[in-house]
């Protein structure tokens, strides 16, 4: 493809934390050229300073895409722009990289896949533990565990300062399940295999810093076609418990696998961004008996060696990205899975506002 005998120029568009590292990957491997960095604040100044200068700055989006005529554009923004930022970049005849949630609504994210396949352009969503081997591991451990299985999962952040502030801007448009739980919903799709049926929330408004309309906890629950059932909890803010915070579990009927993070699950790590993809173990539990109806195997460890931090992991999301663009990846599936759990998630939304249990089709 045109690509494969020049870097890809890549419009970096974002520059808080998830930008931030992108751009450091795209900044750091071989076969990228980062063409420009945008962010309505300052943000861009100081990743600029991060990456040694030198890099084009730019305010406004639209600017940044007709001056630079980039080959892709990373979006990394709020997820308000999404929709507009990709649509746009793809009609420009650019690849995107797009932090997820892919966009703001359902109808929105469909309306992005299409824009690649009708602009036949890649489109890659930042899942990023897809790109994790000890979450590949637990999706695989979990899978050996039979049929229903029972999944138990939750991220709760205990932020102030800097993280209270991007929580109170997600917020502006986004509830902190639909934000983080749309990662936990496409695990618990690849652990079943199954279509998600129904969906049921509730959640809590604990602060008057956000819009009336939104809550800053919530949980949801959901029931697949193959009888399995899973739970996931977010909430975010400086009133929120670091009591069990950090919830990885999944059993079936022939036992259990749990992720121990014990970095991750100490208190004081709660809205640590690199502490969140942590694993450090995954314990294996069996649920075989004896004659005498006790287990009759022990426990397993799984300490994982390959334990990428959160840096490593983007530049594994990005590495993935020139993959598909230099070897025509078919990128379809992993989009639809996006939209997957984007409406499971939006469904809990729904079901928060509405008190209804809501069925999925």
């Amino acid at each position: 493809m045109e690509q494969e005998n020049k870097n890809l120029r890549v419009l970096v568009v974002g520059c808080g934390n998830m930008g931030a590292s992108h751009a450091m990957a795209y900044h750091l491997l071989d076969g990228f050229e980062i063409c420009g960095l945008v962010s309505t604040g300052t943000s861009k100044n100081k990743l600029n300073e991060k990456l040694g200068g030198g890099y084009e700055l730019f305010s406004d989006f639209e600017t940044a895409l007709i001056a630079t005529k980039p080959d892709a554009v990373c979006i990394s923004t709020y997820p308000d722009t999404h929709e507009a930022f990709a649509i746009r970049a793809m009609e420009q005849g650019c690849h995107v990289f797009i932090e997820k949630p892919l966009a703001d609504s359902l109808e929105g994210a469909k309306r992005v896949a299409a824009a690649a396949v009708k602009f036949n352009r890649k489109l890659l969503v930042g899942y990023i533990l897809r790109y994790h081997p000890s979450w590949q591991k637990f999706i695989e451990v979990a899978q050996d565990m039979g049929k229903p299985l029972v999944m138990r999962m939750n991220l709760n952040q205990q932020s102030k300062g800097s993280k209270w502030t991007v929580h109170r801007n997600l917020m502006k448009s986004l509830s902190p399940i639909v934000d983080c739980g749309v990662h936990y919903i496409d695990v618990m799709c690849q652990m079943t295999n199954s279509k998600p049926v129904e969906v049921t929330a509730i959640g809590a408004r604990l602060t008057e810093e956000i819009p009336a309309g939104n809550y800053n906890y919530g949980h949801l629950q959901i029931r697949f076609e193959d009888g399995s059932v899973g739970w996931y909890e977010a909430g975010w803010g400086p009133m929120i418990s670091e009591t069990a915070f950090f919830v990885k579990d999944v059993f079936g009927p022939k036992g259990a696998v749990s992720i121990v993070a014990k970095q991750a699950a100490s208190a004081g790590h709660s809205d640590v961004i690199d502490a969140h993809t942590k694993t450090e173990s995954l314990k294996v539990h069996y649920a075989d008996l004896d004659e005498h109806e006790e287990f009759s195997r022990p426990d397993d460890w799984i300490d994982l060696s390959d334990e990428p931090d959160h840096q490593e992991l983007c530049n594994r999301e990005q590495r993935h990205f020139l993959k598909a663009i230099i070897e025509d990846l078919d990128l379809s599936q992993p989009a639809a899975d996006a939209i997957n759990s984007l409406m499971v998630a939006f469904a809990s939304d729904e079901s928060v506002k509405t008190g209804q249990v809501v069925r999925l089709h």
